[in-house]
């Protein structure tokens, strides 16, 4: 047998180190992280502030932070539940609700900082480009924050985009420009095809576009009340089961379509976009059915509950002489 090198030898074992933890667990970008959060020397202590998106399976969770030297500070926060109390039950996932929630987020971060007055919300939707930066006041900046989608997939018409379109909607400066909203089309070179279907050898140069009318349809959920319509044409019964919870929305908000019930969202959340408080907490009765060691108790719906306590060593050997008791009874019975 040759010669082998062994290359991870005890010299390279304790040099050895490992990444960061969240880089391990792929939850992490420290690539990106350190250019979102990095403040420039001549700066000195300014907080530089991120619009973090994330989307869970069940809400849209938007939050605006600042890093410190012993972590990171969330500024402000709103996620789609926070909807329902606007009129919006259903679909809290989708690409207008992350809107309502980005446009919730800007209106309660600027009342918290004083600038909603200053900065007022885009209230003609178009689906085009708007930015506060470009109608900024003399004595006060608007409020920036740049976007951090973590580790999500930046794709054109992802619902994260929908978020910070609804930041900017609502005044705050985030950076950005079109070529990720729903909408937008890449330039392209296609090949020039004849009647058959041939190609010709010739090629065509397409221009790079965005539609504003696509991006302020999604906006307004205009894709979902087509699909509602023919879903509820084709079959009935999949309708019922599907959007059963839609039905009951747009009948509580006495609203027809999709866009009559996100203007009225829009509305509620620019006139009052305050945190609900859940209110004071209902203390529940409860009463011991069984005494200790084995505590058994009961709340006022009936449901019950076992509680187990250690022993102490006087205890336990009480328990072992009443069990010796009993089987020496037992025993004498017999």
């Amino acid at each position: 047998m040759g010669f082998v090198k062994i290359i991870k030898n005890k010299a390279y074992s304790k040099r050895m180190q490992v990444k960061p933890k969240r880089r391990r667990q792929g939850k992490t970008d420290y690539y990106a992280r350190r250019r979102l959060v990095q403040q420039d020397k001549n700066k000195y202590d300014s907080k530089k502030y991120r619009l973090v998106v994330r989307r869970t399976n069940a809400r849209i969770i938007t939050q605006v932070i600042y890093s410190t030297m012993t972590g990171d500070r969330v500024f402000c926060a709103a996620d789609s539940f926070e909807l329902k109390a606007h009129g919006l039950t259903a679909g809290l996932t989708n690409y207008s609700a992350a809107y309502c929630t980005g446009l919730l987020l800007a209106r309660r971060l600027l009342k918290q900082t004083k600038l909603a007055d200053v900065y007022a919300p885009n209230t003609s939707v178009y689906g085009d480009y708007f930015n506060s930066y470009e109608n900024m006041d003399d004595d006060k900046r608007p409020f920036k924050a740049l976007l951090d989608v973590g580790i999500a997939r930046t794709t054109t018409g992802a619902r994260i985009f929908g978020a910070l379109k609804g930041a900017c909607d609502g005044g705050v400066n985030v950076p950005h420009n079109t070529k990720r909203f729903p909408g937008y089309t890449r330039a392209q070179v296609k090949q020039v095809v004849n009647k058959r279907g041939k190609a010709t050898g010739e090629t065509e140069n397409i221009e790079a576009s965005f539609d504003a009318k696509a991006h302020r349809a999604r906006i307004f959920g205009n894709h979902v009340t087509k699909y509602m319509n023919d879903l509820k044409k084709a079959d009935a019964a999949k309708f019922k089961r599907q959007f059963a919870g839609w039905e009951k929305t747009l009948k509580a908000a006495n609203a027809k379509t999709c866009e009559d019930l996100y203007k009225k969202v829009h509305a509620a959340i620019i006139a009052n976009p305050a945190r609900k408080g859940s209110g004071a907490k209902k203390s529940g009765t409860r009463k011991t059915v069984e005494a200790k060691p084995q505590l058994v108790q009961q709340d006022s719906k009936g449901r019950k509950w076992l509680r187990h306590f250690r022993l102490t060593k006087d205890q336990r050997q009480e328990k072992v002489n009443q069990k010796f008791a009993r089987a020496m009874e037992q025993n004498l019975n017999n």
